[in-house]
């Protein structure tokens, strides 16, 4: 065996007399730089880049150094094995090569990480199995014990990588990646990655232009790390200080006296750096649940008294309410592959540019995302840009300086009324059109909900909805051919056409995106304002949300089919399923319904449903809702027990609530056959969707009298759109 394959011998009596070995750190794809000059920083000058990481060489002490003290690594790897492998039995054989004992106990635990692949190995899961053998079986041959695979908190984690043929085998002296610093326990729903988060502090010059700012701003914080994470390079606190475990904690080759050291210094500096600690640092997000994250974590971090965290919507954001002087702003936006609509978010992003180009003049503007076409729309020029991974999503961080020009030429901008464009004057008219030939429908009719506009113009592809003093406006999803950012041009000019069309404050706009939806996707909530509102129609009181969900709880178009149910209900039993929100049961009731009973499968809409009936007056034994899968109730069914069934099903729905899946077309023959059985001899069925290709199997059901009533359930302001929905009244023969 040449000295080439037995470099363990080699580091095992290096760590011991103090002569420099191999390292290799991990970190995020695009950090490799950041971290070659922070490790010079900590004294280590021998360092080489590599992808996604750096090879150095160093003291244990400089390894523990570097666990301690990094804020970009991810795992820190003492190389033990170098040499060829390419099948099973060499990859066996050079684990083998190393003695484990040197490293654990017989009785201990380990865990593998094995990447890479070979022709023979082709699977990591395999991989990391031969290399678990290959060390049991030593150390069972050795001491007639074996240790066991803990994934958790194992005592050893051996981290193996194939490539072209050769293989190493390194000891991670880190355990779980550095990145997790033990002081987020909770995160929002797409929280970044703590050393990302210091890669892009790092990148916006925090902190080493500490001095020429007076405070710090995350306007969109969320659970806060880019502020903790700020707070802490400011206070000089080892990022891995409140760590409880280390990958070396339990590694025999561990020196314990050489870490005491190193966290008495790294305590006695963070001692030092809070009590110097002189700079606001601010965060502002609209979700209270999460700034309460934010607290608890900045609290475990150490520095929650230095971060003012509180509520506030980016469009309310006020340079007045923050501390005096010239600051840093550094956020983390949603970015749209996950929380959000490209379009609806261009907005958010819209907004954050005006008011940094409004009140933030002499600050600088550091933006970190993953879609660069969302800050596209701030009207703004980066001065520098650099290119940084997020997981696997190539993402770029802006930096912007912003001068005191360009902020007075931004007040003066919104100062000065600006009058529509040539489209969005040509979309007002169409609005002003439309509600003059409604006004006296919507007069008459005494209803407080209504729509106004549906795609009438092409380049304006919205439906607009008004509900009483707000209005609802959902954009359809544009082809992703067309350039998002002229199609979020299309849509400002609505957005900004409607308040002064129609007389309401902006504020009273609540844009939405509507696509095609799958599965329960259209009820999932967008939102959590719980702001619900009380609206007419017909005489009944309905609770509506404009924010929190897709859809609102309050279906438009079967407006006219829910009032015909009001006035035949009197002295009936009524069936309501795939109830929704209740709605067309209130109407029942309001008509005289002897009892309702709604059917759904979401706990959330029959309990809007409940409280739209109660709303009403209509709390009593006589009113019932079920939580149930529609379909699988019906088949269970064997009574006819109703006068009148309403039965308004989705187009389609995979839920996993559901036994199987539901399409319309497909389904609607049995369906109808099941609410029948339940129907008293004179009973009627109206059966609804919204299935713009629907076609009723007219032989298939031959046994009941089928009239298509369409034309019939639609109201003017739906006439534009006569296959919105169909509808039919269903008897006996």
């Amino acid at each position: 065996m040449n000295i080439f394959h037995r470099i363990h011998e080699m580091n095992e009596i290096l760590i011991r007399v103090k002569i420099p070995m191999k390292l290799f750190l991990t970190c995020p794809k695009g950090l490799e730089l950041l971290l070659e000059e922070e490790l010079h920083q900590l004294g280590i000058e021998d360092t080489k880049q590599t992808v996604a990481g750096v090879q150095c060489h160093g003291e244990l002490e400089d390894a523990y150094r570097i666990c301690l003290w990094s804020r970009l690594a991810n795992r820190v790897l003492v190389p033990v094995y170098e040499g060829e492998a390419e099948t099973t039995e060499e990859l066996y054989e050079a684990v083998q090569q190393v003695h484990w004992l040197d490293h654990m106990r017989s009785e201990g635990s380990l865990l593998i990480d094995f990447s890479g692949q070979t022709r023979a190995i082709n699977n990591t899961h395999f991989g990391a199995l031969k290399v678990k053998d290959a060390i049991v079986d030593q150390i069972r041959d050795l001491t007639g014990a074996r240790p066991n695979i803990d994934k958790v908190a194992p005592d050893l984690r051996i981290n193996v990588r194939m490539h072209r043929g050769k293989v190493t085998v390194a000891i991670d002296l880190s355990g779980d990646s550095l990145h997790r610093r033990s002081y987020r326990l909770k995160a929002g729903k797409a929280p970044m990655k703590e050393n990302l988060a210091a890669a892009v502090l790092t990148r916006s010059g925090w902190p080493k232009r500490i001095e020429d700012y007076d405070l710090l701003l995350d306007p969109m914080c969320g659970s806060g790390t880019l502020l903790i994470e700020a707070a802490m390079m400011a206070a000089d606190i080892a990022p891995g200080l409140h760590r409880k475990r280390y990958g070396f904690s339990r590694w025999t080759g561990h020196q314990k006296e050489i870490w005491d050291e190193l966290l008495a210094e790294a305590n006695a500096r963070k001692a030092k750096g809070l009590s110097q600690l002189d700079i606001n640092l601010v965060g502002r997000d609209e979700d209270k649940s999460v700034l309460r994250s934010a607290r608890q974590n900045a609290e475990r971090a150490g520095v929650s008294e230095f971060i003012d965290f509180a509520a506030c919507r980016v469009e309310d954001l006020q340079r007045d309410e923050l501390p005096e002087g010239v600051g840093l702003l550094v956020t983390n936006p949603p970015y749209g592959e996950r929380l959000g609509e490209t379009q609806q978010l261009m907005f958010l992003y819209r907004h954050l540019g005006d008011r940094l180009k409004e009140q933030f003049a002499g600050w600088t503007a550091s933006i970190f995302t993953s879609n660069p076409d969302l800050c596209k729309v701030m009207g703004m020029r980066a001065d520098k840009q650099y290119k940084l991974f997020n997981g696997a999503l190539e993402s770029r961080l802006f930096v912007y300086p912003i001068s005191e020009k360009r902020a007075d030429s931004a007040q003066q901008e919104q100062q000065e009324a600006k009058p529509l464009s040539d489209g969005a004057q040509m979309f007002a008219n169409r609005l002003l059109k439309n509600r003059k030939q409604l006004s006296k429908w919507v007069k008459r009719e005494e209803i407080d909900c209504y729509r106004l506009y549906d795609a009438d113009l092409p380049e304006y592809s919205v439906a607009i909805d008004i509900y009483r003093d707000e209005v609802h406006v959902q954009e359809y999803a544009a082809p992703k051919k067309i350039d998002p950012v002229k199609t979020f041009a299309r849509l400002q000019e609505v957005m900004n056409a409607i308040p002064v069309t129609l007389g309401i404050s902006p504020r009273k706009v609540i844009l939405k995106q509507r696509k095609k939806q799958q599965g329960i996707s259209q009820y999932e909530k967008q939102s959590e304002t719980h702001r619900f509102k009380e609206v007419t129609e017909h005489g009944c009181r309905l609770l509506v949300n404009l924010h929190d969900y897709l859809d609102t709880g309050l279906f438009l178009d079967h407006r006219p089919i829910r009032y015909r149910i009001q006035q035949e209900a009197r002295g009936k039993d009524v069936l309501n399923l795939f109830c929704y929100t209740g709605t067309a049961s209130v109407h029942a009731a309001k008509g005289g319904a002897k009892s309702t009973t709604s059917i759904d499968m979401s706990a959330t809409y029959l309990n809007w449903a409940k409280r739209n009936l109660d709303l009403n007056g209509f709390d009593n034994a006589a009113h019932h809702q079920i939580q149930e899968d529609c379909l699988k109730w019906l088949r269970l069914q064997r009574t006819a027990a109703y006068d009148m069934i309403f039965m308004d099903p989705p187009t389609f729905s995979n839920s996993k609530r559901m036994e199987g899946v539901l399409d319309v077309q497909r389904d609607h023959v049995d369906m109808v056959d099941a609410a029948m059985r339940l129907l008293r001899s004179d009973g009627v069925l109206y059966f609804s969707n919204n299935y713009r290709r629907f076609k009723i199997d007219h032989d298939a059901l031959s046994d009941y009298l089928i009239e298509d009533i369409t034309h019939r359930t639609l109201d003017p302001d739906f006439k534009r759109n006569s296959r919105i929905h169909s509808c039919f009244k269903i008897t006996h023969r």
